[in-house]
């Protein structure tokens, strides 16, 4: 995809992961809609770093939790520019069990409802925008805890709300992109501890011990926690560099799902 001139809606893009996201997507010559809801204390500096790209942008509050609303948050982004070629699905809602303790119907309700519903109503409001552009890309932004759950080191991290969420995104990225095909590549990105999501600069991250922060840390094959670049460099592959992949989960856990098994010397053999 040239992305020069396309516009692009990054949800949850005020601060961490979208708001990198939506800044690269600026840089490279995309018209950026950024919606926000939470964190109103960092408004301000978005304002002025996007700002500072020089290239057209808009910035919407909504909430995605009023699925009502949704259909004017398009509208707003149609009417400003006038088309709709990007997607990026990037609003979630964790439980930690480090941070929530045991659960309460709320906090399953508030999961569910961000990490999963509000992606939904989304994608079926920009569809037939994004099917008008002829060839638009989708990311859905999801987690490993779909595959690990509450388990091993990522036990106080994910709980089974948060990973049955995520389960859910992938089906609804393959339905989505049969639904897409031809003109709409749909795709996930399913992050594994990443700086401002389950790992660094967030209040969970903060209340492991050091032991538990190393134990993540030695289960990923990387030995480290991935960056804010780390995703924002796949997804302009993904946008930009794939135009032949759709429907695809791409893990960008710096291979803790892999971790903690350890590979043997092979075995001399009888024969």
């Amino acid at each position: 995809m040239e992305l020069t001139g396309k516009v692009a809606l990054v949800l949850g893009a005020i601060k961490g992961i979208g708001k990198g996201i939506g800044l690269a997507l600026a840089r490279q010559g995309v018209k950026v809609a950024l919606n926000y809801f939470d964190w109103e204390d960092a408004l301000a500096g978005m304002q002025a770093e996007f700002a500072d790209t020089g290239q057209e942008h808009l910035i919407v509050r909504t909430n995605l939790l009023e699925v009502e609303k949704i259909p004017d948050l398009i509208r707003q982004v149609v009417d400003r520019f006038g088309r709709l070629d990007i997607l990026i699905n990037n609003i979630e809602r964790g439980g930690w069990p480090v941070v929530h303790g045991p659960y309460v119907p709320e906090q399953w309700g508030l999961e569910m409802a961000t990490t999963l519903r509000a992606k939904q109503w989304v994608f079926q409001s920009a569809l037939p925008h994004l099917q008008a552009s002829g060839d638009a890309a989708v990311i859905n932004l999801s987690s490993i805890a779909a595959l690990v759950g509450r388990s091993g080191p990522a036990g106080l991290v994910f709980n089974e709300g948060y990973a049955a969420a995520n389960r859910g995104i992938s089906l609804l990225t393959e339905t989505w992109a049969r639904m897409g095909a031809p003109a709409v590549r749909v795709n996930e990105i399913m992050l594994g501890f990443v700086a401002t999501r389950h790992a660094q600069n967030t209040r969970g991250w903060g209340l492991l011990s050091a032991d538990q922060k190393q134990a993540i840390v030695e289960h990923t094959l990387l030995q480290r926690t991935g960056t804010i670049d780390d995703v924002v460099k796949s997804v302009l592959f993904v946008i930009r560099d794939a135009p032949f992949m759709t429907g695809a989960v791409l893990r960008l856990d710096g291979g803790y799902v892999l971790g903690g098994d350890k590979v043997g010397a092979m075995p001399p053999g009888v024969v």
